[in-house]
């Protein structure tokens, strides 16, 4: 469902990603984990179209998503970690707006907002403006919008970031319903959503690509956090083929 094709980004003689490649197979569920810096969120963007790889490949469901990015975006639902969530509008209207930008019919658009209402916990809060909602219900917000056209794959960045225990935990719960029917693809930097989440783990630092494999193998050695600082402690840019699956 999701490809990676030796995907660099470069600006000017800055590297953000280089040479990454990787397969997700319908209903995985993966954990992009990495430094902040490390070319996470540029590698998303990437992968959703929205920025283009100065070398390199990606494609969503089959679809390139530079070729053929319209057919690519049917597929898929991308919520940035700062997502364009106009603050103005009530979630309902917001709701409407992008549904009507994604070309769904008035009756379909009724019934998938009355789905992604139930399924991201909203109902209550869908006649209040957005910018005055918590970020934990910002947040709600946003992936039901990533939602409303029940697309084959999610793409996340950063999803807990700034959250309390409690919508973590939310949040945690929603995936547990999600990976029924979803693949997914979720940045992080946090080790716990990680154990908590994941199916399988890639680990960037300085835009590369130095771990793919299982979050059990991030135990090898010692604790995750251990791992984790052996792989991204300065100058760690080099992938370990000892840990790589």
């Amino acid at each position: 469902m999701i490809h990676a094709d030796a995907i660099s980004k470069f600006y000017g003689p800055f590297v953000a990603v280089q040479d990454i490649s990787f397969q997700i197979p319908s209903g995985q569920v993966v954990a992009m984990l990495g430094p902040n810096g490390a070319g996470k969120s540029t590698l998303m963007k990437i992968l959703t179209g929205y920025l283009a790889p100065s070398d390199g490949t990606a494609a969503i469901a089959g679809h390139d998503v530079q070729r053929d990015r319209l057919a690519a975006s049917a597929h898929v639902g991308y919520l940035p970690e700062n997502g364009p969530l106009y603050s103005d509008m009530t979630a309902l209207e917001l709701l409407r707006f992008f549904g009507e930008a994604r070309g769904l019919l008035p009756g379909r658009l009724k019934d998938r907002i009355e789905a992604v209402a139930e399924q991201c916990s909203i109902r209550n809060i869908l006649e209040k403006p957005v910018g005055k909602l918590s970020k934990g219900l910002r947040q709600r917000v946003g992936l039901s919008v990533a939602l409303l056209h029940d697309p084959d794959v999610l793409i996340v960045d950063e999803p807990t970031a700034g959250l309390d225990p409690n919508q973590v935990r939310h949040f945690r719960e929603q995936i547990a319903d999600l990976r029924k029917t979803k693949t997914m693809l979720i940045s992080t930097h946090m080790l716990s959503e990680v154990m908590a989440i994941a199916d399988r783990v890639i680990l960037i630092n300085n835009g590369r690509m130095v771990f793919d494999g299982k979050p059990a193998d991030l135990m090898t050695g010692g604790s995750p956090e251990e791992t984790f600082y052996r792989w991204t402690r300065d100058g760690a840019s080099q992938p370990d083929t000892r840990l790589r699956t």
